[in-house]
């Protein structure tokens, strides 16, 4: 199996890699010491555009554990950036100083510009309203250890469909698995992008759109919380009116599977009342812990990688300029203009549609 190099949507992770991701990250749970010591020498380069504090707790102690050093920073005004740099420039600059690059953005599609341009793998820590790879990984370890396989889930999404990086991820990720279908709870103005919608229909799997959460309950063997997201809301009034719509309270779990999993990828903001904590299909907490040993098990596979000349980009090239505001190529327009693997109609970098030209 050729080596993978970038992780900056779950288009680039395989079942095969996914599996092997995973038996090493049960073996990390079940066996640390056996880690310590294994990326001894090597160095994670941490660039967070965008406040984390899970995520970027969670690399550095990924990376920690295995041995490895970190630099990095979490404000982008402390840096060149903030100056004028260009992206491209910063990864050039910071890849010659680490082994791995880890990145969060703002802006759609600045993980995949990033890898365009770096001599070591790159990570995507979150774009935007994009995607969240890393997330997923730590969803899919949290669902395997709890149920011991992936298969015949009728999973619940609730929250901010729109917005949601973790929730395109995680709807993605599920097209490697059979017997998965989805109840899409959202207000009509969060729902989920058609883009993702098709990704739904594509890999053969069924779904419904509600905006009630207590009738789609008892169905459900996963249920996944997420909250308003208020740093992608233009308007604060609208951001005031839909953050409260759903909060989940133990009440509302009367009528819920015995085995149903509560998730979240957190922080939460009133979405889970604090009485569902103590309830033992709550496994959000849990979840962040899965998180740091899947992301140790990635790092292992990629810290120790050989450095390596980005390839040019000569396919897939388009004319199209994207006009979303919040694409990566708004801001550095020097990038090739690529198309996605969604379709040649939609930008490769942040996977929205083409304006229609008309003459």
């Amino acid at each position: 199996m050729q080596q993978v190099r970038k992780l900056v949507s779950v288009a680039d992770l395989s079942r095969a890699w996914w599996k092997r991701l995973y038996l090493q990250c049960c073996d990390i749970i079940n066996y640390p010491d056996d880690y310590v010591g294994f990326c001894q020498g090597r160095i994670l380069a941490s660039m967070f555009f965008e406040s984390s504090t899970r995520t970027n707790f969670s690399f550095q102690a990924a990376a920690q554990r295995l041995g490895a050093g970190v630099f990095g920073f979490s404000d982008p005004l402390g840096t060149s950036v903030s100056k004028g740099e260009t992206l491209a420039d910063t990864i050039r600059m910071t890849a010659s100083y680490s082994d791995t690059i880890v990145i969060r953005s703002p802006q759609e599609g600045a993980a995949t510009a990033a890898a365009l341009y770096s001599e070591v793998p790159v990570i995507n820590a979150g774009d935007g309203g994009h995607f969240h790879p890393t997330q997923t990984l730590t969803d899919l370890a949290t669902i395997a250890q709890k149920r011991g396989n992936i298969e015949n889930l009728r999973i619940g999404i609730c929250g901010d469909l729109k917005h949601g990086r973790t929730v395109h991820s995680l709807v993605e990720a599920m097209g490697m698995f059979t017997g998965i279908s989805f109840c899409l709870i959202s207000p009509k103005e969060l729902r989920l992008p058609e883009y993702v919608l098709r990704q739904i229909t594509s890999h053969g799997q069924e779904y419904v759109e509600s905006e009630t959460l207590s009738e789609c309950i008892p169905e459900l063997d996963i249920l996944y919380m997420t909250r308003v997201q208020r740093e992608r809301f233009h308007d604060a009034a609208e951001y005031r009116r839909l953050k409260d719509v759903y909060v989940l309270t133990k009440k509302m779990l009367h009528g819920a599977k015995s085995d149903m999993l509560i998730m979240h990828p957190l922080p939460r903001y009133g979405e889970i009342s604090t009485d569902v904590d103590d309830d033992p299909r709550a496994v959000y907490f849990e979840q962040a812990r899965f998180g740091m040993f899947i992301r140790m098990s990635l790092l292992n596979d990629f810290l120790r990688l050989p450095r390596q000349k980005p390839p040019q980009v000569t396919e897939g090239l388009t004319k199209l300029q994207c006009n979303n505001p919040a694409c990566i190529t708004q801001s550095d327009f020097y990038l090739p203009k690529i198309v996605s693997h969604l379709g040649a109609d939609r930008c490769g970098y942040c996977d929205k549609k083409f304006p229609i030209l008309t003459f």
